[in-house]
Formats: C-alpha cells, structure tokens, sequence
C-alpha cells in the first residue's frame, strides 16, 4: 500500500480550445487553431473544436463532474481570442466566463490551477507574424497581464505556457498542429519566443505585480533511449533529447541554450541574432514549481534521411491508443535526470493519462481497463519517487473529458469521463471511479 501526503495535491486538466466550444459567442473571434481545423486535410476526422464539449454552456455540469472526483485542484487554460479578440482590445465579457469559473471552483473547494497559452494564439496576431515575430512577447504580456489583474485572487497557481515544444515544432516545423507551417528556422525563433515570454510573464507576476500565487511552466519531456548501442543510435538518441528535453530545459534552468543543437540547427537557422543580450537571463527567471506533462518513453534510431539524423524505433512495449508506449518505469528515470541535472523545484506533472478504443455500454457504463492500469501504475511510480524524497508535489489527469485531440479531431478519446459528441451527454468511466477511490484514499 502507497500513501499520498495530505499536502500532495490530485486534479485533473482540459484546455480551452479543445472543451470550450461557443466559438463566435461572448466576443471571441478566431485563433489559429479554428482556421487550421477548417483547412481540408488537417484535422484526421475532418472535425473542428466549434462546439467541441459544449462547456462554455455546461461549465455548472462539468465542475459538479470535478467535484465528484474529490479533486483538490483543477487545471484550464484561457482562450487568447476570447480576452483579446483584436490586438490591443480587451473584452471583460471573456474575462467574465473565467472569473465566474474560478469563483465557483473556489466556492467548492477546488484551487483553480490556470493555464495561460495552450496553443490557441488569436489569428490576428499570427497574420502579423505569429510567434516568429518578437513582437509576439509584448502581445502575450498583454495578455497575461490582464489575466493576472483580473484572476490572481481566485488562483493558486499559474502555468505561463504550455508544452512549448509542440506550440514551436509541431506548429512550425513538423505542421502536424496550427499554424501549420514546416519550417525548422521558424520553429527555433519560435520556440524562443515562447521561452521569452515566460520569462518576463514569471518576472512581472513575481516583482512588479506582486502576485499571491505561485507560477511556473509546463514541459512536455519524455526519457530518450537508444535502440542499440551503436555509435549512431547513441547520436540519434542524443539528437532526439536536444529536439525534445534540453532545448527547452537548458535555457530555463542554466540559461544557456545546449551547443550540439545550435550545431545542428545552424544548417537551418541562418542567423542566431533574434537571441538578444539578456533573453536567457529573463528566460531563466526563478520560479516556484515545474510542471511535466508526461505520456510516454522515446526509443530512438539513426536515419540519415531525417534533417537531425534519428527516427522512433520499433518497440515491443504495450501501447496506448496513440500508439504510444506505455513506460511508467522510465517515468521514473525521467524524474531521478530532472532532480540531477536541473532543479529542485516542487514537480508537479500537470498532465498523464491515455487514449484507448472506449466503448459506450447499453447500461451507460465504459470499462476502460486499460486506463485504470495506465493510471494506476503511473500513480505508483509517483508514490514510489516521493518516497524517495524525489518531491512531486502533485498530479493531474489528462483529461477530465473526451475533447478535441488536435489533429486526430474526435477520435482518439482520453477522457476519464465519455462525452456523446451528438448530445453532449457526459458518462462517468471506471477510470473516473477509481481515480476518486484513490483520491478519497490517499492510497493505492
């Protein structure tokens, strides 16, 4: 039996483009994610996140679905377009929406955990540039300015972006996500950008503005493995831990971007200048927890045919709807590098679960068994690491509903509770069941 501390806190999460819906109401005009869903051949199942689950007009419903979990905390992000839907105008009826959400989470006993950018930067600004122009910082500090002003007294804890690593290079270098571009030199500006702005949002939050909460930033980090322990995979491999992990921890946590990836971008990247004197300074702003959305390992081999030398590697490893290896164990080793190389921060990992094939009984009933056993196991890894003083300091469940997934659209579901997409009826699973045992139990 594994004990969680009565300090340690359970939530679950979702994102604002991906539940929210009502995409032309209270003000909101379009981000980038509503016009790349509606450009054919984007999006897998041809879908968009216009209604997605509906909950801007079943927020009562969902937090009565939060509060049936015994959840300490929960985790949303706010839509840019709906707080700014033209640069330089602000809209206090897409403010409104948040705050009453924060005030009625509060009023149950549920700590609004806020999200500030989850990808959905507001077309107008990607028609000036997006997030490869540096003026995109001063837009985002407007942004999370007024959500500081306006919020700070309902929310215990602020998350400045993200995953930047999808936002820069499934945005911009892989197309794979909104705006949809493949452009590696992009992808690296962007991704600055992004670390920048956090930089000076953490800055402003924990000088200037004096706020009550506490702030930090979300990576979406996975433990990189060599298929072989040849020359090359071990490259591949290394190459792979740049893209993903360092590019993004090194300048947060020494302020200094790592050199074998400037080597390796500098093929692509004609000029470093946009990285100004001062940036990784600002970059590097201490915070006050670190968050890690964790799903999976990365085995990785060499391909001469790829721009940075590596490609996945067949796995032998059980799979999640994804297709992503199921690794609690190297969860682990994820967590031990963190605590050796980066910081001592308190960890919260702000997003774990699955996708898998859910089938919706007669009854109403959806026996997902296989992510019980996903969260289970990855629950006991973190009980296992705190016993080792490893200081996760909480956990969040991706997600608390079935969403829009991105570019699979509708159909992978990763939800702890089913949403019907034709009548937006919510059907609690097992997986829900078992996690509220876990939380009222403090247990496993």
């Amino acid at each position: 039996m594994k004990q969680f501390s009565k300090e340690f806190i359970f939530g679950t999460a979702t994102s604002s483009y991906q539940i929210e819906g009502a995409a032309a109401e209270g003000g909101r005009t379009p981000s980038i994610w509503d016009t790349f869903s509606k450009t054919p051949g984007k999006i897998s199942d041809g879908s968009t996140g216009d209604i997605a689950c509906d909950h801007y007009h079943r927020t009562e419903e969902d937090i009565e679905l939060i509060k049936s979990l015994g959840v300490d905390s929960y985790r949303f992000s706010i839509a840019w377009s709906r707080i700014f839907p033209t640069e330089g105008t602000y809209n206090p009826e897409g403010m409104a929406f948040y705050k009453k959400l924060a005030i009625q989470l509060r009023e149950e006993g549920i700590e609004p955990c806020v999200t500030i950018y989850h990808w959905d930067m507001p077309q107008w600004a990607d028609e000036k540039g997006g997030w490869v122009n540096r003026e995109s910082v001063n837009w985002f500090m407007e942004f999370a300015k007024k959500c500081f002003e306006e919020l700070d007294e309902y929310v215990s804890k602020w998350i400045t972006h993200n995953e930047p690593w999808c936002a820069a290079l499934l945005g911009y270098h892989t197309g794979e996500h909104a705006p949809g571009h493949t452009n590696l030199e992009e992808a690296v500006k962007t991704s600055h950008h992004l670390l920048l702005s956090h930089g000076l949002a953490v800055q402003y939050y924990k000088g200037e503005f004096g706020g009550t909460g506490e702030i930090g930033i979300t990576l979406n980090l996975s433990p990189v493995y060599a298929a072989s322990d040849s020359v090359n995979d071990r490259l591949a491999a290394n190459n792979h831990d740049g893209y993903l992990n360092r590019w993004f921890l090194d300048p947060i946590f020494k302020a200094q971007y790592p050199t074998d990836m400037l080597n390796l971008y500098s093929k692509y990247v004609h000029s470093f200048d946009f990285i100004q004197e001062g940036d990784l300074e600002i970059i590097s702003q201490p915070m006050d927890f670190f968050g890690i959305n964790f799903y999976s390992r990365a085995l990785i081999e060499f391909s001469a045919a790829s721009d940075l030398l590596y490609k996945q590697a067949y796995s032998d490893y059980a799979k999640t709807g994804m297709g992503w290896d199921i690794s609690p164990r190297e969860f682990k080793d994820l967590i031990y590098r963190l605590r050796e190389e980066y910081t001592s921060l308190p960890i919260y990992i702000t997003e774990n679960g699955a996708a898998f094939d859910d089938v919706l009984e007669d009854d109403g009933q959806v026996h997902d068994k296989a992510r019980v056993d996903y969260l289970e196991k990855h629950l006991l890894s973190v009980a296992e690491l705190n016993e080792e003083n490893m200081n996760i300091a909480g956990y969040y469940v991706w997600s608390l509903l079935d969403n829009f997934e991105w570019a699979f659209g509708y159909d992978k579901r990763f939800g702890i509770v089913y949403v019907d997409f034709d009548n937006q009826k919510r059907y609690v699973k097992d997986s829900a069941k078992r996690f509220k045992e876990i939380v009222q139990e403090r247990s496993l």
